[in-house]
């Protein structure tokens, strides 16, 4: 390989515009079969995927604000012009799409799999199924309690057992250690297709299930109980509306108030371990309890 020609690529990171000065290698040798084939350096594709002017630093940021922060396309491109990085809209769209693909990539790499699975020496298998909207296809899940990996996920059109079967079958075929136990609903297709593939195999239903199954008249409760308090905060819009046009620090402070309750209201906790009702009574009570201090102090509490 000789050291043919050099090139340049411009590219935008987190840290600002860089350039790489890269040098292209040919083979000269006429009897070779990759005779003039350029070869780019390897360390190029650390800082950003082929003909792709967004470093992959960038990529990285744009996928944990989706899929760790939540956030909207529109506001992850806010995040980024914040930063400092200049990029529009739509290109927000398309490295998203790059990151979702980078990510597959990673969770089906089987030899990184066998080698995560071989040192813990067993698995958990977990199974559920993910239906969008009524009708549509089933996102069946299996993945390893322990490690938190996914081995296997597959649509399909129904929840058969023998569907379920096969598709349990070929992640017994793959797994390369023991399979120590299993755990889904209690759906029944789901535990006719563990009986069959995995005979003999600890099976045990999610306790999750369990809890919230218990737990269904105390969240029925706790449901009303937080329909009941929003009727008594139904005012907090007009009472916003008043002040809309003021800057003095009255209306700063009525307009604080105002929104500590609207986040309050729009908390629905995650039941049966965190009921949204007992919150939603705590935080407004909470509240009171700062509004009967500031009349203490000399305010006046709005109605």
């Amino acid at each position: 390989m000789w050291a043919d020609y050099t090139n340049t690529r411009t590219l935008t990171t987190l840290t600002g515009v860089t350039r790489l000065n890269l040098t292209i290698r040919r083979c000269r040798n006429t009897a070779c079969a990759a005779v003039r084939r350029p070869y780019r350096p390897e360390a190029e594709g650390r800082f950003a995927l082929p003909h792709h002017e967004f470093g992959l630093d960038i990529v990285a940021r744009i996928g944990r604000l989706r899929y760790t922060e939540h956030r909207s396309v529109p506001e992850i491109h806010q995040a980024l012009r914040q930063a400092g990085v200049r990029i529009a809209e739509r290109t927000v769209t398309n490295l998203l799409d790059r990151y979702d693909e980078l990510l597959a990539v990673t969770l089906t790499d089987d030899q990184r799999l066998r080698d995560r699975l071989t040192g813990q020496e067993r698995v958990i298998l977990g199974i559920d199924g993910l239906q969008p909207d009524v009708g549509h296809e089933v996102l069946w899940v299996i993945r390893d309690c322990l490690s938190g990996e996914v081995l296997r996920a597959k649509s399909l059109l129904s929840a058969r057992h023998q569907d379920l079967v096969e598709l349990l079958s070929h992640v017994r075929k793959a797994c390369p250690v023991p399979i120590a136990g299993v755990v889904s609903d209690g759906q029944h297709s789901i535990r006719k297709a563990v009986g069959t593939a995995f005979p003999g195999v600890p099976y045990q239903l999610c306790h999750f299930h369990y809890l919230r199954e218990a737990a269904r008249p105390i969240y029925e409760a706790d449901r009303h109980a937080k329909k009941e308090l929003k009727k008594k905060v139904r005012g907090v819009r007009g009472i916003e509306r008043r002040v809309e046009d003021r800057t003095d620090p009255t209306a700063e402070v009525i307009r604080g108030y105002c929104s500590a309750v609207r986040s309050a209201l729009t908390d629905d906790g995650r039941p049966p371990l965190d009921a949204a009702g007992l919150k939603l009574h705590d935080r407004l009570g909470a509240v009171g309890e700062s509004l009967a201090r500031a009349g203490q102090k000399g305010g006046r509490r709005s109605s």
